[in-house]
Parts: structure tokens; C-alpha cells; sequence
């Protein structure tokens, strides 16, 4: 599992919900924009940190079991609108793919996407506009590329606009905009912060989003590409076009081949989120089509079960093998939380039951504080300046100079010099004590 700052953030902030009733009216704050998406993932995962007695690993399970989950429900739903045999190629080639399995091992809010995105177009297909309307609520609160959906989900709406259940409709948009209160509550005691980064977000669009759908199209390829290779591909660049070309082709097939509403369905679903993400003018992370997983295994999976059996076998082994060549689990884990814990306990140990602060000298976060902010004789610096300061440094793409470093939380701390420095697992811990005469050692 992965336990950097996201994780040790989110944590801090469901224990403190947890155990001293702080509610929390935002959620997560999104990479770019300074914007803040809702708190009801925090809501959704804190009866699993409860579960297990506090520790992180219990939102990481539960993720896991959601992603297991989503596996089961693509077999179902194929099978509902297709065959048993679409929906075995599908769940098989969405559990062996290492980007699933990637964001299916710890908790983040991207990683749940996937499982309610099928929900929500799974309900609106089936007219079930209220369990739609909370699928799509957690979908927002998980990213809001989720917003994508709304096209997918119009065009069902049209192709069933003489048998809608507008009274069901109805109620369904009625509890999505119920859902924004705490965002809309957040807003009014900060005067409109969210709004007004949403706004300046889609307003300001020279590095963020483009309007105009048209401006998609010299993306698409590139992004076709790197969908399928992350997706179908087991990352590996060198076959990627390859697997892209082999994709269009069994698309392509499947056009003249199949006459199913839903698979229409899944064909608006997959190419309006490539649209939409091309729109976006920043880097596409892999987290970030996460809404698009479960469709592009369902579309490979409905074209392979049409082909004749042994082109099929061929390229369901082709797929899985490239999956499991690139799976994670053919390397060591990194123990992110437990060496989290060893490094926190030994701070814990050095500061002989004296009070002290903390810093982070590292190009990503990580989650640090969750095992030190429990401790008695933990202050921030912002509330209490002690005599101790203890420095973790990652040293990954960063030098592990703690002394006259400029980082707030170094600086602030004044004059020091370093009493003593120790390693956990290539992570450099030091502890620095005052240095009034600002002499280094």
C-alpha cells in the first residue's frame, strides 16, 4: 500500500473526526485550481479506520475490497447485457491490469472512482435516477473530471426521453444539490473560496481547460494511445501502439458486429471521457481516467467474445500476459507504512519524553504525522517553538541539507545545529537542537 501526504492527511482528519467529533464540510484539495472536493469520501472510509482500531491499513482494505467488487459487478453487468463469456474476458483483464491493481491498494479518493462510475451509468440505464444520483455524488467527491459522465448520462436520458420517470428524476437532482451543502456551508464561512477557485478554474483557461470540443482532436490519438497502453498494454510503451491499433481494429469490428443499446452506451461513455480529458491542458495522470476504466474493458471484452475462439484465446493470453509481466507485486514493496511507523517511533524515542517539533524535507509528501501528532510531546511550530526539531529527508531528487535550509518549517525553528542524524531504510532522520551563536558544526 501507498501512505505518502494524501493518505496521512486523510487519516489525520477522519481520527480527529472520529475520536473528538470535528466535522469536516470539504474534502481533499485537488492538484491544480485550489479547489476542494466534498467530504463524503472521508465520510465513506472512516467507519473502516474505526474498524481497524486506528491504523491506516483498515481505508486501504476496504478500498481493496471495493476494487474486488468492481471486478464482480463488470462480470454482472455484462452478463446482464451481454454474455457470460464477455463478462469472464472483461473482469479478467480489469483484475490483472497494474494500473487497477496500483490504485486499488491504499486509500485515496481517485481510487473509488472506477466502481462508482459503473454504478452511476449502470443506474441510469436502468432508470434507477436515485441510486444513480448517489453514485454520481461519490464519483464527484472522488475527482471532479467526474463531471465527464454527465455526457454519457444525457445521452441515455435522450434515448429514453419518452419513458423517463420524471418524478424519479426529479428527486434524484434534488439530493445531488442537497450533497453540495457542506461545500456551499464551507463557502459561506470563507468567503466563497471554493466557488471562486471553480470559476477562475473553467474561466482562465489558458493552462487549465479548453471550451471549444474541437480542439480535442489533434490530442486524441496520443491520448487514445496512452489510455490503452496504461490499461491493456501493462504500461509497456514499445507494444502500446501496437495494442492501440489492435483496439481500433476490434472497435471497428464491433460496429458492423454488434447491434446492443448498452454497448452504444459504453462507446459514447469511452470516447466522450477521451474528449473530455483532451480538453484538459495539463498532464494526464493515470489516476485521472480512472472513470473510464471498467468501459474500456467491457468494449475490448464485448469485440474479443464475437471473434472467432481461437483469435480470441490469442489475444486474451496476449493481454493478460503483458498485465501480469508488468504487475507489481513481481518486485519488492517499498512498506511505506511501516517504515512510516519505525521512523515515527524512533523520533518518538529521541526526544526522551521532551517536547519537539517536526519537519519534512521531501519532493512528495508523505505521512509523517499521522503516529506523531498522537504523541503528548508533539507541537507544531506554529503553536510551540521547542528545543528540538527532528527532520525527515527523503533523499529523492533532494539534497538532505537540514542546516539554514529554506523550508518554513526548517527556518522557523532559528539557529541550529545537529545533535545527532540516523537512517531507517535510505531515509535520513536528524535531530537539530538550538545554535544561538548560528555557528554550524
Amino acid at each position: 500500500m501507498e501512505f505518502l501526504g494524501d493518505q496521512g492527511r486523510d487519516v489525520i482528519i477522519i481520527r480527529d473526526f472520529l475520536k473528538h467529533g470535528n466535522m469536516f464540510f470539504i474534502g481533499p484539495q485537488t492538484s491544480i485550481g485550489n479547489m476542494y472536493l466534498g467530504p463524503f469520501y472521508y465520510y465513506f472510509i472512516a467507519p473502516s479506520l474505526l474498524l481497524a482500531g486506528f491504523s491506516p491499513l483498515g481505508p486501504a482494505v476496504f478500498v481493496a475490497l471495493l476494487s474486488i467488487l468492481t471486478t464482480y459487478l463488470i462480470y454482472i453487468i455484462c452478463q446482464k447485457y451481454f454474455d457470460s463469456k464477455t463478462g469472464y474476458i472483461a473482469s479478467l483483464l480489469f483484475a490483472l491490469s497494474p494500473v487497477v491493481i496500483r490504485y486499488s491498494n491504499f486509500s485515496w479518493n481517485p481510487n473509488v472512482m472506477p466502481l462508482f462510475a459503473l454504478l452511476f451509468i449502470y443506474f441510469v440505464d436502468q432508470k434507477k435516477y436515485v441510486f444513480a444520483s448517489f453514485a454520481f455524488i461519490m464519483c464527484l467527491n472522488s475527482h471532479y473530471l467526474a463531471l465527464i459522465l454527465l455526457l454519457p448520462a444525457v445521452y441515455i436520458l435522450l434515448l429514453d426521453y419518452k419513458k423517463l420517470n420524471l418524478k424519479s428524476l426529479a428527486i434524484a437532482i434534488i439530493i445531488f444539490l442537497s450533497s453540495l451543502t457542506p461545500q456551499l456551508l464551507f463557502d459561506l464561512k470563507h468567503n466563497g473560496q471554493n466557488l471562486k477557485a471553480i470559476t477562475s478554474f473553467f474561466t482562465q483557461r489558458e493552462t487549465t481547460v479548453s471550451i471549444i470540443p474541437y480542439k480535442a482532436l489533434p490530442v486524441l490519438p496520443a491520448l487514445f494511445n496512452q489510455v490503452t497502453t496504461r490499461l491493456l498494454a501493462g504500461k509497456i510503451d514499445t507494444i502500446g501502439l501496437g495494442i492501440s491499433v489492435l483496439f481500433i481494429c476490434l472497435i471497428i469490428f464491433s460496429l458492423f458486429k454488434i447491434k446492443n443499446r448498452f454497448y452504444n452506451v459504453c462507446l459514447v461513455w469511452f470516447f466522450s471521457g477521451l474528449i473530455g480529458l483532451a480538453l484538459y491542458k495539463q498532464h494526464i495522470y493515470d489516476h485521472y481516467f480512472a472513470f473510464i476504466y471498467p468501459v474500456i474493458f467491457i468494449i475490448v471484452a464485448v469485440s474479443i467474445s464475437k471473434l472467432n475462439k481461437y483469435l480470441a484465446v490469442i489475444i486474451v493470453l496476449l493481454l493478460s500476459g503483458l498485465s501480469l509481466y508488468s504487475n507489481q507485486f513481481r518486485w519488492e514493496p517499498s512498506r511505506q507504512l511501516a517504515t512510516t511507523r519505525q521512523i515515527d517511533e524512533s523520533i518518538i524515542k529521541a526526544a526522551s519524553d521532551q517536547p519537539f517539533n517536526f519537519a519534512l524535507l521531501s519532493k512528495m509528501g508523505w505521512g509523517f504525522s499521522y503516529f506523531l501528532v498522537e504523541d503528548k510531546n508533539y507541537y507544531d511550530l506554529k503553536d510551540k517553538l521547542t528545543d528540538q526539531l527532528f527532520i525527515v529527508c527523503v533523499p529523492f531528487q533532494i539534497e538532505c541539507n537540514p542546516i539554514n535550509n529554506p523550508e518554513w518549517s526548517v527556518a522557523a525553528f532559528g539557529w541550529a545545529k545537529i545533535d545527532s542524524q540516523w537512517e531507517i531504510n535510505g531515509i535520513k532522520i536528524f535531530k537539530l537542537i538550538h545554535n544561538p551563536e548560528g555557528k554550524t558544526n
